[in-house]
C-alpha cells in the first residue's frame, strides 16, 4: 500500500511543481499506475504503522554523559564506549535527536523569501485567562502564521493543541487567505512531528493541500522568527488591557487588531504587509475543491448512556442507535456524530473541562424508551399465572413431577434396570 508521505509528495510534485508522471514515478522508485491512483485520489490512503522499539532510551545517560564531555564524538565510538548490543540505526536515531543540545552556537544568515514560498506557524499561550463557562477560565492555545514575503500575520484561538484541533485552525487562516504558501514551516509539535518526522495527519493535510510541511529544528527559534517575533508583538501590542468573555470573544477581538496591525509599516520590508498580500497570493498554490482532513475524529461504540467523549466532554447522542458504532467529527465550534450515513447528533463544541452536553431530545427520547421498556416488563408480569389469593403460580419443570410419582422416561435407564 502507498504510504500517506508518499501520497503527499505525489500530490506536491504534479500540482505545486507540475512535473511529470514519468518523473514521479522514477524519483519515488513507483509505478505510474500508483501515481495516476495517488493523483485521482481526494483522500489519503489508510496504512498501519509498524510499532517502534526504542531500546536506545536505557542508554541515554551514558551517551549524555559522553556527549557533554566530547560533544562530536563518533556514533561508532560513543557505540565501542558504551558496549552497544544492537544494530546502529536505533543508536544515529538517538544521536541525531539529543546532539544538537551539546555541539555549541550555530550561527545563522538573514534569509530573502520570494513571493509564495513559505509560511511560518507557531502556537502562542497567551497568560490572560479566557472565560468558558460561569466559574470557569483557562489558558488556551492561539494559532499564528506568518507569510514569509508579505509578512502578512494570521492567528485564531482554538480548543487545543491536538493534531485535528492545530489543522483546523490552518485550514481556517489559509482558507481565509484564498491560497497557500508552497512550504509550512511549523514546530515540533507533538502531534505535527514530535519525532522529528511528519505525523500522517500532518502529512495528508499538506498532500491535500499539494504543499509541504517543514519542521523546524529542535530548540531553534530563530529558525521560525518572523512567527516568533510575531508573538511577542502579539503579547506586548494586543494583549495588555483586555478582558475576554468567551473564546468567540477573544477571535473577534483580535481579528479588528489583526486589520490595524497588517496596515502599519514593517521596517525589514520597508512596506505595509496588506498591500504586498496580493503579491504573495499571486504565487502560491490554488486550494482545492474540497476541505482536507481536520478535526478530531474517532469511530465507538455507542454505550448504554448514549454519549460520547471528545477531549475532556461528553456529548449525547440519539439513544435510538446504543450499541452501533458512530463516527464522531469535532471542529472547534461544532461536534457532529454519524451513523449508517445519518446524522445522530450536532452539538455546539463546548470548550469547557469535565462537561456533559445533553441535547433534551435525545433525553426525552432516552426516557420515552426507559418507560416502553418498564412498560414491556410490568405485561411480562401481569401474564403470570396467579392463585385466587393474587400470589403467582410457581411453574415447576417436568422432571420434578416424574420424580414425584416415580416414572422414568427414559429409555436407556429402564433397559438398563430391567437387565438388572
Amino acid at each position: 500500500m502507498l504510504k500517506v508521505e508518499d501520497w503527499a509528495e505525489i500530490c506536491r510534485l504534479r500540482r505545486a511543481e507540475g512535473v511529470p508522471l514519468k518523473e514521479i514515478s522514477r524519483r519515488l522508485g513507483v509505478a505510474r499506475n500508483t501515481v495516476r491512483a495517488a493523483l485521482n485520489s481526494d483522500r489519503p490512503p489508510k496504512y498501519e504503522r509498524a510499532p517502534r522499539g526504542r531500546v536506545a532510551d536505557a542508554f541515554e545517560p551514558q551517551i549524555r554523559g559522553l556527549l557533554n564531555e566530547w560533544p562530536t564524538m563518533p556514533a561508532p565510538v560513543i557505540a565501542e564506549r558504551i558496549k552497544w548490543p544492537y544494530s546502529m540505526s536505533p543508536l544515529t536515531k538517538k544521536l541525531a535527536k539529543i546532539r544538537p543540545e551539546y555541539v555549541g552556537i550555530d550561527p545563522v544568515d538573514r534569509v530573502a523569501y520570494e513571493p509564495g514560498q513559505i509560511t511560518q506557524c507557531d502556537l502562542w499561550f497567551p497568560e490572560t485567562r479566557v472565560q468558558v463557562a460561569p466559574g470557569q477560565q483557562r489558558v488556551l492555545p492561539v494559532l499564528v502564521m506568518t507569510l514569509g514575503f508579505s509578512r502578512f500575520l494570521t492567528a485564531v484561538m482554538i480548543p487545543t493543541r491536538q493534531g485535528g484541533d492545530i489543522l483546523a485552525g490552518m485550514w481556517s487562516l489559509i482558507s481565509g487567505i484564498g491560497r497557500v504558501t508552497h512550504t509550512l514551516v511549523c514546530d515540533r509539535e507533538a502531534a505535527i512531528g514530535g519525532s522529528g518526522k511528519v505525523t500522517a495527519l500532518a502529512a495528508a493535510f499538506a498532500g491535500t493541500l499539494a504543499t509541504k510541511i517543514k519542521l523546524a529544528p529542535p530548540r531553534d527559534p530563530e529558525y521560525k522568527g518572523m512567527v516568533e517575533r510575531n508573538n511577542q508583538f502579539l503579547e506586548t501590542s494586543f494583549l495588555p488591557g483586555r478582558q475576554f468573555a468567551s473564546p468567540t470573544d477573544f477571535n473577534q477581538q483580535l481579528a479588528e487588531w489583526l486589520e490595524r496591525a497588517n496596515a502599519r509599516t514593517v521596517r525589514s520590508i520597508q512596506g505595509r504587509p496588506v498591500d504586498l498580500l496580493e503579491t504573495d497570493r499571486q504565487a502560491m498554490i490554488a486550494l482545492p475543491p474540497f476541505a482536507p482532513p481536520i478535526g478530531l475524529t474517532q469511530r465507538v461504540r455507542l454505550g448504554r448512556d448514549y454519549h460520547v467523549r471528545v477531549d475532556t466532554v461528553d456529548y449525547s447522542v440519539d439513544p435510538q442507535v446504543i450499541g452501533r458504532f458512530v463516527a464522531v467529527t469535532a471542529m472547534p465550534d461544532t461536534v457532529t456524530a454519524i451513523c449508517d450515513g445519518h446524522a445522530v447528533a450536532h452539538h455546539q463544541r463546548s470548550w469547557v473541562k469535565q462537561a456533559v452536553v445533553t441535547d433534551p431530545v435525545h433525553a426525552a427520547t432516552a426516557a420515552r424508551m426507559c418507560q416502553a421498556l418498564a412498560l414491556d416488563r410490568q405485561r411480562r408480569q401481569a401474564a403470570t399465572r396467579q392463585h385466587s389469593d393474587g400470589h403467582a403460580v410457581a411453574l415447576r419443570a417436568l422432571p420434578d413431577y416424574d420424580a414425584l410419582f416415580g416414572v422414568d422416561f427414559d429409555p436407556a435407564s429402564t433397559t438398563k434396570a430391567s437387565s438388572e
